[in-house]
């Protein structure tokens, strides 16, 4: 910081950085000049005079007559300055934190066989894997558990804001981990649940954390062939518990019905790999969510911004200000003029340049 004496102090640039808690006094500064030509009119032809030589040379004169404006301009100045201080010059550094609980979320990834289908460049499950990487990298304060299943289910890892640990596990996804055949779509949301259950435990929860928002993201390509629980029944079960519930459907192999299939025995093999959207569905509308269709890498990338977009915890914004007042540096300058003039005032100098 510059010392109290620093002509910087009233630069522009300087000023510029200023924020005046009264700035309103400043506005009284222009009308010092009135006052001084008040007092000049008053005092018109009623002041005694002092003739003093000063020669016959031009020069002189003309210099006199500038220096008998040294004393009202000083005056002027620490009366000005006075009043700067007053309308109390401040510098704020400003600095904002942002708060936010955040909310659950758990990823219930399909790793069946039938996400090796190349209809999502490379294929299914690289696409989804991908794209659950970018979804996780963008969130904040939020708390992010993996469900993984094919022909059973199984939590891959909890609820976490370790998001570099998430991220390891995603990408070492594999469609051949689970050796089980087929989709287990109930049982994958039951664990997806009961992983969001953990964490209401009362003796362990406070109020804040019963009432963060728990969302279940459910990505698969194929119909619920496996498992132990009903799917409807599990998003029923969610929604008791608060639960929202999102699916999407992946690939673009249009469902085949199943009562085409029992009588057409010689359907192709890629109906295996057919999207059952009735049960993704009906979980998503009992879950109070939403179900999408994502027929290519880009639609799948739009599917997670979405879900991003819909699913965003309130952030609260504190606000702290750094508040340094300055006023003290222009008391000092007004003092100083002040005394200036007091001095001119006393001194032969002044008497002869005001007469």
């Amino acid at each position: 910081m510059e010392p109290w004496y620093s002509i910087d102090w009233f630069t522009i640039g300087q000023w510029q950085q200023f924020r005046f808690a009264n700035s309103w006094i400043l506005y009284t500064i222009p009308a010092l000049p009135l006052l001084f030509l008040f007092r000049y009119l008053l005092s018109q032809g009623r002041s005694q005079k002092l003739n003093v030589s000063t020669g016959t040379y031009l020069y002189v004169n003309s210099l006199l007559g500038w220096l008998r404006f040294i004393t009202p301009i000083a005056f002027f100045t620490g009366i000005s300055l006075i009043l700067v201080a007053l309308a109390r010059p401040q510098i704020v550094k400003e600095q904002r934190i942002e708060q936010s609980d955040g909310i659950d979320i758990m990823l219930a990834l399909d790793v069946s066989s039938s996400m090796t289908e190349t209809d999502l460049a490379p294929n299914r499950l690289a696409a989804a894997r991908q794209m659950a990487q970018m979804f996780v990298k963008g969130r904040k304060n939020d708390r992010i558990g993996l469900v993984v299943f094919a022909g059973e289910a199984f939590s891959l890892c909890p609820l976490t804001t370790d998001y570099a640990l998430l991220d390891q596990y995603i990408a070492d996804l594999r469609e051949n981990m689970i050796p089980t055949t087929g989709t287990a779509i109930g049982d994958a949301l039951a664990r997806c649940i009961n992983r969001m259950r953990e964490t209401e435990m009362p003796a362990l929860a406070d109020t804040a954390s019963k009432k963060r928002t728990k969302v279940v993201i459910l990505l698969s390509d194929g119909e619920n062939t496996a498992g132990n629980l009903d799917p409807v029944t599990a998003a029923k079960l969610g929604r008791a518990f608060g639960i929202r519930i999102y699916t999407i459907a992946v690939g673009k192999v249009e469902p085949v019905a199943a009562a085409r299939r029992d009588s057409l025995p010689d359907t192709p093999a890629v109906a295996t790999s057919a999207v059952d959207e009735g049960v993704l569905k009906s979980i998503a509308r009992i879950g109070n969510g939403s179900y999408f269709r994502a027929t290519d890498a880009k639609r799948l990338e739009t599917v997670f911004k979405e879900i991003d977009r819909l699913e965003k915890a309130p952030v609260r914004t504190q606000v702290y200000e750094h508040v340094q007042d300055f006023y003290r540096i222009y008391l000092y300058w007004a003092i100083c003029f002040l005394l200036f003039t007091l001095f001119l005032k006393n001194t032969i100098l002044a008497n002869i340049l005001e007469d």
